[in-house]
């Protein structure tokens, strides 16, 4: 943390007058993480959504403006919107409403939901569409066991009766497979929230490669439970995924730094 705090002091001198430190810090990561998703090929044209809420009495979130690549996306284009959606900030950019529902029934449901991350990876989209989902023959799954709830298909998530079964089949766990659909991770910050969609999506990359060689050689439970348990990555008191997104704030700053603009 004390590299992340050295880089958003640098980043306070270009703050704009109209965003608040706290704001702007925030900004920054949120825009970073959209050029890391960018970079990974976790995009989907202009589609899909990271959301980071604001703090405040009254819940208010960034979330991307409809119509930009991920690789357009600026700290100070991020779009300020409420629990509905409804833009709260200056500027007279767009969002997607249809595409908050998801994110807005869980944040509403979970104070402790800060970043809410989704995405349509090819790996990811294959689990979340086969009848067993994701399998515990991996040495990311095994990370995960116990993390990963399972939501059905009920067509464009755009109804808000079913907010509450996302929240319910999410069950407080960090990570939702959409069924038909895609990947879904939360977390208290940022890079938390990474560490657990990061890991996810590469337990589905190998289990859509091993899965085609043949038959898989499943790891037992006591196993899996205890590899769970020393996955220290995301625990906060273990950085909480801070390495590992500074480790890409460094790349995207060599490559990419109009992000801070």
């Amino acid at each position: 943390m004390d590299e992340l705090a050295r880089w958003q002091d640098d980043e306070a001198a270009a703050r704009p007058e109209r965003f608040g430190p706290e704001e702007w810090r925030l900004r920054l990561q949120l825009a970073l993480c959209y050029r890391i998703f960018a970079r990974l090929g976790w995009t989907e044209l202009i589609y899909n959504h990271i959301t980071l809420r604001l703090p405040g009495a009254e819940p208010h979130f960034l979330i991307n403006p409809f119509g930009l690549l991920y690789e357009e996306v600026t700290a100070s284009n991020l779009v300020r919107i409420d629990l509905a959606g409804r833009v709260t900030g200056e500027g007279a950019a767009r969002v997607n409403p249809a595409g908050f529902v998801l994110h807005g029934a869980i944040h509403a449901a979970l104070p402790a939901a800060h970043c809410i991350m989704h995405v349509h990876t090819t790996a990811g989209m294959a689990v979340a569409s086969s009848e067993g989902g994701l399998s515990m023959s991996n040495f990311y799954a095994a990370q995960l066991r116990g993390q990963v709830g399972y939501h059905d298909f009920e067509g464009i998530t755009l109804h808000e009766e079913e907010k509450a079964r996302i929240v319910a089949n999410l069950g407080g766990r960090h990570c939702l497979i959409l069924r038909n659909h895609g990947l879904l991770a939360l977390g208290e910050t940022v890079a938390q929230a990474f560490a657990f969609l990061w890991t996810l999506n590469r337990a589905c990359e190998v289990q859509l490669a091993s899965c085609a060689m043949g038959k898989v050689i499943m790891i037992p439970d006591a196993i899996a439970a205890r590899a769970s348990a020393e996955a220290l990555q995301f625990d906060p008191a273990h950085g909480g995924g801070w390495d590992v997104f500074n480790a890409l704030r460094r790349r995207i700053e060599r490559e990419d730094p109009d992000y801070r603009s």
